[in-house]
Parts: C-alpha cells; sequence; structure tokens
C-alpha cells in the first residue's frame, strides 16, 4: 500500500485531497498529477483507489451530499428546509460543486441516499409522485441557481454591496432607472443589508406555494 506524507494512501483520503484542491482553484484545476502532488505520491499511485477522473468526480459529488446528510425535523416544510439551508450552505464551501452535484451518471450512495429521504420525506408529508417530483425538482433549481447566483456576484457581503451601489448609476443621467435607484436607496443601502438573507426569503416562499399545492390536490375528489 503506498503511503503518503500522512500515512497510508486510501481512497477516503484522495477524495478529501481532491475537494481541498477544488476548493482552492476550482475543478479545472484538479488533475491526478496535481492530486498526486498534494498526497506527495505519484499519479500512478491513485489508479489504485479511483480508476480515473470521471470515478474521482462521482466521488468528490457524493462527498458533498454525505456533507448534506438526511433532511430533519417535523414535517415535511421544516425537514426539507433544513436540508435545502445545509445543501446551500455546502454550496458555499464548495463553490466548483453546484454544476456537477446533478451531472453524473453513476451517483454514489450517499447521493442516491439523499435523493430517497427527500423523496419520502415528501411522499409522507401527503404528495403525490407527480407532485414530490415537481417538488424536488423545484427546490434544487432554486437551491443551486442562488449559490451559481452568488458566486458570480462581484461583492461577498452586504457591507461591500452598499459600498458598490452608488457607483453603479452614478454614471447614466439621474433618474434614468428610477425603480432600479429607488431599489438601492430604499433596500440596498438601508442599514444591515445582507444579500443573503434573500435565500431564506425565497425559499421560504417557495414552500408556502409548494403547500398551497399540495393541500389543493388533497381537497380535490
Amino acid at each position: 500500500m503506498a503511503r503518503t506524507r500522512g500515512g497510508a494512501l486510501t481512497r477516503e483520503r484522495v477524495v478529501d485531497a481532491a475537494v481541498r484542491l477544488a476548493d482552492a482553484g476550482g475543478v479545472e484545476t484538479l488533475t491526478m498529477r496535481a492530486l498526486g502532488r498534494e498526497l506527495g505520491v505519484e499519479a500512478m499511485s491513485l489508479y489504485h483507489h479511483v480508476p480515473g477522473k470521471d470515478a474521482l468526480l462521482d466521488a468528490m459529488v457524493d462527498a458533498v451530499f454525505a456533507e448534506v446528510g438526511p433532511p430533519e425535523g417535523d414535517g415535511w416544510r421544516e425537514a426539507l428546509r433544513h436540508r435545502c439551508v445545509r445543501l446551500r450552505a455546502a454550496l458555499d464551501r464548495h463553490r466548483w460543486a453546484a454544476p456537477l452535484l446533478e451531472s453524473r451518471a453513476t451517483p454514489g450512495a450517499a447521493t442516491l441516499d439523499g435523493h430517497d429521504a427527500v423523496l419520502g420525506v415528501l411522499r409522507a408529508g401527503g404528495f403525490d409522485v407527480a407532485l414530490a417530483a415537481h417538488a424536488f425538482a423545484a427546490l434544487d433549481a432554486y437551491v443551486y441557481g442562488s449559490a451559481l447566483q452568488d458566486a458570480s456576484l462581484p461583492f461577498e457581503t452586504g457591507a461591500e454591496a452598499a459600498a458598490m451601489a452608488p457607483g453603479m448609476l452614478a454614471a447614466f443621467p439621474a433618474g434614468r432607472w428610477p425603480h432600479l435607484g429607488e431599489l438601492l436607496a430604499e433596500h440596498v443601502l438601508a442599514p444591515g443589508y445582507d444579500h443573503r438573507a434573500e435565500f431564506g426569503w425565497g425559499l421560504d416562499l417557495l414552500l408556502d406555494a409548494l403547500e398551497q399545492r399540495r393541500a389543493a390536490d388533497a381537497a380535490r375528489p
């Protein structure tokens, strides 16, 4: 068995190191050679634990889903809100992951465990199969989309957004875009503004809509 600077080489150590490299430089910078350097071994040693780059990406995605864990809470709404918040937090930690999480053709056990648990919560909460599928797709699209949007913003904190706001419209005639000006003045520049709070607001809106649809379907003869 190959040994690294941290001891015996294992599949778990290989995957953990790959996640660290992707976190630091993006998944596009991850190569088997770079991963070998990170672990202090020749790249060929890695193939005893993962057969190639695709298998490594599968394992990295599964590691992210393992961090999220199953939905927890009383009732479907609380459980799925918990799951969405944890998924979003994992995507914030691993900025490379959002485009990959649903792209793998050979998902791992943690991925499938998580998906099955979400569907189980929805079915137990009174969603029929079709509505459970729609709810699952809508929630994941919202979480992934919000993570990708935030990752592309030119600021990270509410204070940074407020500092940039006055300059956004300064080069144009006053009053050219009155509604944007109103939004910046009354919302973005308001004390305590934090763009990250928008995620929870939108998530609650989506959960409210799903509950209304579930109740309406249940009331039909």
